[in-house]
């Protein structure tokens, strides 16, 4: 009887995390119950639900593409390390007492424990350097065993620490990027503020800090996540191309999840309608222009579960095609993905800044504008590097 295949703990989470937003969202349809903003507050300080959506999003993404890498690095761990080697036990490397129980107390066992996190990063074992420095001998020594994995294992690109390692650089730089293309962008509903253009950024400079009265852009973040994954991939010697396509499945589905944050801040609705799924919103969150109206487009809605789409797709492929994927291809079908999903949505969006001829407003969103422009530069790409890789196998 074949074994049966062990799921991902990150399942049951990603699970559990749908079906209670699922269950609010349902309870709001039947009730239009809207949670308050804050989620709780510390000492005086609100911790709002929008800032948990995207922290949950961002750690279930990054989990999922930590546990992916671990899978890539074992997986090449055992197509090149024979079984017999990685079978042998621990004893025969013949090393210090002390050394070999403290790898027992990280349950290292045989020379292919040893070996498997030894070609991941020596740090891994916890090790002080004499400790260190007599492993490293043991296993120079140690018959059958190529000197290679340990001072440079293939496997070794793919250490799952790499996800949460290069997380904040993500964190930081998409941040940055994000508040860059909101400010160089800033949506209608800013006049409040005193916000019209960019300009007046400038003449009012403490606006740029403010968040909470203006947002984030997407594709901002997009190209400082994509600058942080290069720069963190320069620096530890890694694949750029190979990693931001595993990096890209955790994104969709953090954007599945954070997207979650625009119901509990009531913001990014869509058009006015009454469809059995509208979403109700308080009068004071209403725009200028809609007061009237009470029920709008879950536009955060829509998003979510596109970008849940993404990432179910993401992941399959990576899982059953990755083998004959370049590197990059899934970073470019996801920039399309996205690019189609944005454009759909801009159709029912409001508070969408449109973009300017001749001093004139066309009507076609600054979003939708991008959106397309990036889906043609990625499809371009992807063909070009198809039909080059042709032609140098004389295909």
């Amino acid at each position: 009887m074949a074994q049966r295949r062990r799921i991902e703990p990150y399942w049951y989470a990603i699970g559990l995390v749908f079906l209670a937003l699922a269950v609010l969202f349902v309870y709001h349809l039947l009730t239009g119950f809207m949670p308050v903003r804050a989620a709780l507050i510390i000492f005086g300080f609100a911790i709002y639900w929008y800032a948990i959506c995207i922290l949950a999003g961002i750690l279930l993404g990054t989990w999922v593409v930590a546990r992916l890498a671990g899978r890539r690095a074992r997986a090449i761990f055992e197509a090149v390390v024979p079984a017999g080697v990685r079978a042998r036990p621990l004893a025969e490397v013949g090393l210090p007492p002390e050394v070999e129980a403290q790898l027992a107390r990280r349950k290292l066992a045989t020379l292919g424990d040893l070996l498997y996190e030894t070609g991941l990063d020596p740090r891994r074992l916890g090790l002080k350097l004499p400790a260190w420095a007599s492993v490293k001998a043991g296993l120079s020594q140690a018959p059958d065993v190529d000197g290679a994995w340990f001072s440079d294992a293939p496997w070794r690109i793919w250490n799952p620490d790499h996800a949460w390692g290069g997380l904040l650089w993500m964190m930081v730089l998409g941040l940055i990027g994000a508040r860059l293309y909101h400010v160089l962008t800033p949506s209608p509903s800013m006049a409040a503020v005193g916000i019209y253009s960019w300009r007046d950024y400038f003449r009012y400079p403490l606006q740029l800090l403010n968040f909470r009265s203006g947002g984030l852009g997407i594709y901002g973040a997009m190209v400082g996540g994509l600058l942080a994954v290069l720069l963190y991939t320069r620096r530890h010697r890694l694949p750029a191309l190979a990693w931001a396509d595993l990096a890209v499945i955790g994104v969709a589905l953090g954007q599945a999840v954070g997207r979650w944050g625009n119901f509990f801040n009531q913001e990014l609705y869509g058009r006015p309608t009454s469809l059995p799924w509208a979403v109700t919103i308080d009068p004071f969150h209403r725009l200028p222009d809609y007061a009237g109206f009470s029920t709008f487009h879950p536009a955060f809605l829509y998003e979510s579960l596109w970008s849940l789409l993404t990432f179910g797709v993401l992941m399959w492929l990576y899982r059953r095609r990755g083998e004959r994927l370049l590197p990059g291809e899934l970073l470019a079908l996801y920039l399309v993905a996205y690019a189609i999903g944005r454009s759909l949505l801009e159709l029912v969006r409001l508070d969408s800044r449109a973009v300017p001829f001749l001093g004139l407003e066309t009507g076609l969103a600054v979003a939708t504008l991008v959106s397309l422009l990036v889906a043609l530069a990625a499809i371009v790409a992807v063909v070009a590097r198809r039909l080059r890789r042709r032609r140098l196998s004389g295909g």
